[in-house]
């Protein structure tokens, strides 16, 4: 029995670690998928936003920015869980383009809610710290602000409630 939970305990810090690998596919504005040294692949929900739903405005532009941050680099993946849907969830840090020297320094969850491509997710906001729910909720007012994205359209529809509508 003690056996049988050691195991257990292994193979759940192993599902559930952070991750370095390469991004081989951007699906939407919120999941890639990272292939690490080890050839295995991970499809990753990045956490503390909600991008737009295929079929939704801005989904498109969603998608296309952060394959402009993530596509075909590689990742740092910082992940403690997976969702019911057996994605990683977590935040995803990579080189910026402007800074050859710098290392993996961007928050790309953070950037795709500040350039107005995704939502701060406040249903799940609870499970950031309290600095990235400042710096979030901060970043999609200033998009808000300055009607960037998604927030140039006059009335948008949060995913949520577009998947809500789409049932």
């Amino acid at each position: 029995m003690m056996k049988a939970i050691l195991i257990l305990l292994a193979f759940c810090s192993l599902a559930h670690a952070d991750i370095t690998g390469q991004v081989v596919a951007v699906i939407d504005g919120d999941t890639i998928t990272v292939l690490d040294a080890d050839n295995t692949e991970y499809k990753v929900r990045l956490t503390g936003i909600d991008a737009p739903e295929r079929g939704q405005p801005y989904s498109n532009a969603s998608r296309k920015h952060l394959a402009s941050m993530v596509a075909g680099k590689e990742v740092f993946v910082e992940s403690d869980r997976q969702d019911i849907y057996g994605r990683e969830l977590g935040k995803v840090w990579v080189q910026p383009s402007a800074c050859p020297d710098c290392g993996k320094t961007l928050d790309a969850n953070y950037a795709q809610v500040l350039a107005g491509m995704a939502w701060w997710y406040r249903y799940y906001s609870a499970e950031q710290s309290p600095e990235d729910r400042g710096r979030y909720e901060s970043a999609e007012d200033e998009a808000k602000a300055r009607g960037w994205g998604l927030w140039a359209d006059p009335d948008p529809i949060s995913p949520y409630d577009w998947r809500k509508s789409h049932r």
